[in-house]
Protein backbone atom coordinates (compact mmCIF):
# COMPACT_ATOMS: atom_id res chain seq x y z
CA UNK A 1 0.00 0.00 0.00
CA UNK A 2 1.09 3.83 -0.81
CA UNK A 3 0.79 5.16 2.46
CA UNK A 4 1.89 8.48 1.12
CA UNK A 5 -0.75 8.77 -1.10
CA UNK A 6 -3.15 7.21 1.78
CA UNK A 7 -2.29 9.88 3.95
CA UNK A 8 -2.49 12.56 1.68
CA UNK A 9 -6.00 11.84 0.60
CA UNK A 10 -7.93 12.94 3.56
CA UNK A 11 -12.00 11.66 3.14
CA UNK A 12 -11.34 10.17 0.10
CA UNK A 13 -11.07 13.11 -2.17
CA UNK A 14 -8.51 12.66 -4.48
CA UNK A 15 -9.38 9.18 -5.25
CA UNK A 16 -6.41 7.61 -4.16
CA UNK A 17 -6.92 5.58 -1.54
CA UNK A 18 -9.33 3.08 -3.28
CA UNK A 19 -6.47 2.43 -5.03
CA UNK A 20 -5.19 0.12 -2.60
CA UNK A 21 -8.84 -1.10 -1.86
CA UNK A 22 -7.52 -4.92 -2.85
CA UNK A 23 -4.13 -4.99 -0.61
CA UNK A 24 -6.69 -3.31 2.38
CA UNK A 25 -8.68 -6.68 1.90
CA UNK A 26 -6.14 -8.59 2.15
CA UNK A 27 -4.45 -7.42 4.86
CA UNK A 28 -7.15 -5.72 7.12
CA UNK A 29 -7.02 -8.86 9.57
CA UNK A 30 -3.42 -7.97 10.54
CA UNK A 31 -4.52 -5.04 12.21
CA UNK A 32 -6.55 -6.58 14.57
CA UNK A 33 -4.93 -6.31 17.92
CA UNK A 34 -3.13 -2.91 17.14
CA UNK A 35 -3.82 0.20 19.10
CA UNK A 36 -5.19 3.67 18.18
CA UNK A 37 -1.69 5.08 18.33
CA UNK A 38 -0.22 2.75 16.07
CA UNK A 39 -3.08 3.24 13.89
CA UNK A 40 -2.98 6.49 13.34
CA UNK A 41 0.92 6.16 12.81
CA UNK A 42 0.05 4.24 10.08
CA UNK A 43 -3.10 5.33 8.30
CA UNK A 44 -2.64 9.15 9.81
CA UNK A 45 -4.97 10.95 11.74
CA UNK A 46 -9.04 9.36 11.06
CA UNK A 47 -11.30 11.14 8.51
CA UNK A 48 -13.55 10.87 11.52
CA UNK A 49 -14.25 9.06 14.68
CA UNK A 50 -17.28 8.25 16.59
CA UNK A 51 -17.64 7.10 19.88
CA UNK A 52 -20.73 4.70 20.57
CA UNK A 53 -20.53 4.16 24.32
CA UNK A 54 -17.54 3.95 26.68
CA UNK A 55 -16.31 1.21 25.53
CA UNK A 56 -16.30 1.22 21.91
CA UNK A 57 -14.72 3.58 19.50
CA UNK A 58 -15.06 3.64 15.18
CA UNK A 59 -12.05 5.20 13.05
CA UNK A 60 -13.28 5.67 9.92
CA UNK A 61 -11.33 6.28 6.61
CA UNK A 62 -12.90 7.14 3.55
CA UNK A 63 -11.93 5.64 0.43
CA UNK A 64 -14.24 7.10 -1.81
CA UNK A 65 -14.96 11.11 -1.80
CA UNK A 66 -16.85 11.63 1.66
CA UNK A 67 -19.43 14.73 1.75
CA UNK A 68 -16.68 16.70 3.28
CA UNK A 69 -15.07 16.86 0.05
CA UNK A 70 -15.39 20.21 -1.97
CA UNK A 71 -17.23 19.73 -5.41
CA UNK A 72 -18.80 16.45 -4.70
CA UNK A 73 -21.70 15.50 -4.68
CA UNK A 74 -22.60 12.38 -3.05
CA UNK A 75 -25.49 10.09 -4.27
CA UNK A 76 -25.05 7.62 -1.90
CA UNK A 77 -22.68 6.53 1.21
CA UNK A 78 -19.14 6.43 0.23
CA UNK A 79 -17.04 2.94 1.05
CA UNK A 80 -14.92 3.56 3.89
CA UNK A 81 -12.95 1.30 6.26
CA UNK A 82 -13.85 1.40 9.76
CA UNK A 83 -11.25 0.00 12.77
CA UNK A 84 -13.88 -0.27 15.59
CA UNK A 85 -12.07 -0.02 18.88
CA UNK A 86 -12.67 -1.54 22.28
CA UNK A 87 -12.44 0.08 25.44
CA UNK A 88 -8.48 -0.56 25.77
CA UNK A 89 -7.65 1.35 22.39
CA UNK A 90 -7.10 -2.25 20.68
CA UNK A 91 -8.74 -2.80 17.04
CA UNK A 92 -11.29 -5.35 17.65
CA UNK A 93 -13.19 -5.61 13.92
CA UNK A 94 -11.48 -4.04 10.53
CA UNK A 95 -14.97 -3.81 7.69
CA UNK A 96 -14.92 -2.46 4.98
CA UNK A 97 -18.48 -0.97 4.04
CA UNK A 98 -20.86 1.81 2.84
CA UNK A 99 -22.67 0.99 6.12
CA UNK A 100 -22.46 3.57 9.57
CA UNK A 101 -21.98 1.68 12.29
Amino acid sequence: MNMENWKSDRNGCKGLRIQDLEELERLKHSYLGVDNQALIKTFGRPDRVELVDKSQTFFFYFLEPSDNCDGVEIEKEPLRVLFRLNAISKVSEVTITTQNP
